[in-house]
């Protein structure tokens, strides 16, 4: 009698099949997520880039990006863009810290009630915000100048347009901001406070010494989302101001849609759309490495 032969057959199938499950399996349930992104992200955006490159004639350069550098319009959108982040991105993060730090005080009464008023322009619609802004702001019987008791051109104005387009951008993004530090704030232990108190710290010294340190990754955070959200205002300066008077309120983002959606010059708007996310990576990244990080 022989003795009987061992198969290998049923281990190495078993084996086959699990290396099939690991690295089959997820793609199943990943796939039809990859099939969406790369159908409606990655290949607008490599259809968009090779769109900015090519030419009316149908040969392939940088005309495009060349042809910024002499065009006034875009030129005056990135000044724009540029006193908005100066002015009001400081001013909106520093408005929403001292709100975050008021919000935060214990003695505070209604603190849910004011946390959830003050969080409610950042979900209101972004069109019928702009809209009632541009109704208050009439020169002519607008609440503001009836309020003020003058008779300020709000929107007429170059000045003055870019100051109620900084306004309700401050009045629609502080409260955003304010509950995100809020956040930040109520992480900071309450030891680090009762440490400066015995340490006779006063409430200024301990919000320099303790509670801006500790908040900085937030603050950076609010910045650099800021940023970005500056660099891609469009909703505002279209429906408040139109982009006027002239150009004093046009952001790359409305010129965008000028030169696409009017002009149907879509390889310049691509163009335009790659050089403000250029923009948006480069401040990014110049903030996340001079105030995201501690200095040695």
């Amino acid at each position: 009698m022989t003795a009987p032969t061992t198969s290998l057959a049923p281990p190495l199938t078993r084996r086959r099949r699990g290396r099939w499950r690991r690295h089959t399996v997820p793609w199943i349930f990943a796939g039809p997520a990859a099939a969406l992104i790369a159908l409606f992200f990655a290949y607008p955006l490599a259809a968009s880039l090779v769109q900015s490159v090519q030419l009316k004639g149908g040969g392939v350069g940088l005309d495009h990006y060349f042809r910024m550098t002499g065009d006034p319009s875009f030129l005056q959108s990135l000044v724009n863009v540029g006193l908005i982040l100066l002015v009001q991105v400081p001013v909106m993060i520093g408005l929403a810290t001292v709100l975050a730090y008021v919000l935060n005080q214990s003695w505070l009464r209604f603190r849910a009630t004011l946390r959830v008023a003050y969080f409610l322009p950042a979900v209101t619609t972004l069109v019928a915000y702009a809209v009632v802004f541009r109704v208050l702001l009439r020169t002519e019987g607008g609440a503001v100048n009836q309020i003020l008791g003058v008779q300020v051109d709000w929107l007429n104005d170059p000045f003055w347009a870019r100051v109620a387009l900084i306004a309700s951008l401050t009045w629609r993004w502080a409260g955003y901001n304010a509950i995100i530090l809020l956040a930040g704030l109520q992480a900071i232990g309450r030891e680090q406070y009762e440490a400066a108190a015995i340490d006779g710290a006063g409430p200024m010294t301990t919000f320099r010494r303790v509670i801006l340190p500790q908040l900085k990754p937030v603050l950076v955070f609010c910045s650099i989302t800021s940023t970005i959200g500056t660099l891609q205002l469009f909703d505002e300066p279209l429906v408040l101001t139109g982009g006027g008077p002239g150009d004093a309120t046009l952001t790359p983002i409305l010129y965008l849609y000028q030169v696409g959606f009017k002009q149907h010059d879509f390889g310049y708007a691509a163009a335009i759309a790659w050089v403000v996310v250029a923009l948006i990576g480069a401040l990014s990244w110049l903030q996340f490495r001079y105030f995201g990080r501690e200095r040695a």
